[in-house]
């Protein structure tokens, strides 16, 4: 809780009674009613505990409450998949990519940012345009998606594995690039459900996602044969990049007529270390 030797009267009282109500998060009407104060003085109020750091905001109209134990109270938004769903302006949204791959245990890293896929066009509030990405995406693109509780009274809509594989594989700018869901992939290879993978990848029906899982579960060796054949349907005349992302310099030859611009041995490495 905020120290309350630190606030005034009234700021202590509003941040006492926010945290009993189980409010860490908290709109200027939340305050208004605890404080019982108009509109243009609660916003003062608030303005002013946002500049001492007692508060961060999310969005226009939404705050956060920062723990004042923190050293480094400016970086802090909380629990960041509760953040993003706070802050997006939909219901049809889902926690996406790179932050998916998190939540599902694909990386060793730690999160930085916050990715949400979302039909509906919106702007990252200023304060929140280092932290957070907003991803536009069709409605047909929002499935495979799970409610999970990330933290005690907090869910979130989030890819499940199946789909966040299909995800990544579709926009690995968005994750971190061909070799971080390679090994990403290898590090929940035993948690994939593998006829749930194969369905979505007829759902998805894309080309090139279809040759990069096939590609990458082959130089792993991974023994999927019914996934196999079926991945091995979607090569057609066609080359692709195995990452878009890089150049289109030809690294190792493969039949799934991607253009191997990683190398089997980097990818390899990832599980030797």
């Amino acid at each position: 809780m905020a120290n309350k030797k630190t606030l005034g009267h009234i700021s202590a009282h509003l941040i006492s009674m926010l945290y009993e109500e189980n409010k860490s998060i908290f709109k200027i009407s939340d305050a208004q009613k605890i404080l019982g104060k108009g509109y243009n003085e609660t916003t003062d109020l608030l303005s002013e505990l946002v500049k001492r750091k007692v508060i961060t905001r999310l969005k226009a109209g939404k705050f956060l409450i920062i723990p004042q134990q923190l050293g480094k109270a400016e970086q802090y938004i909380g629990n960041w998949y509760v953040a993003g769903k706070e802050i997006v302006n939909s219901k049809r949204y889902y926690i996406a990519f790179y932050s998916a791959m998190h939540y599902w245990g694909m990386l060793t890293q730690p999160l930085l940012k916050i990715f949400i896929a979302t039909q509906k066009r919106q702007v990252v509030p200023q304060e929140m345009r280092d932290k957070l990405v907003f991803v536009f995406v069709d409605e047909k693109s929002i499935w495979g998606i799970k409610e999970e509780w990330v933290t005690p009274n907090k869910k979130v809509k989030i890819s499940d594995i199946e789909k966040t594989i299909i995800d990544a594989l579709t926009h690995p700018e968005y994750c971190g690039g061909i070799t971080e869901i390679a090994k990403g992939l290898w590090l929940v290879k035993e948690k994939i459900e593998y006829q749930k993978l194969q369905d979505y990848i007829r759902k998805h029906n894309k080309n090139v996602v279809a040759k990069r899982l096939g590609y990458i579960l082959e130089i792993f060796d991974i023994k999927q044969p019914e996934l196999i054949n079926q991945l091995r349907e979607y090569i057609k005349g066609r080359y692709d990049k195995f990452d878009p992302n890089l150049s289109e310099k030809r690294i190792d030859k493969n039949k799934w007529r991607l253009i191997d611009n990683v190398g089997q041995e980097q990818i390899l490495n990832l599980i030797r270390r």
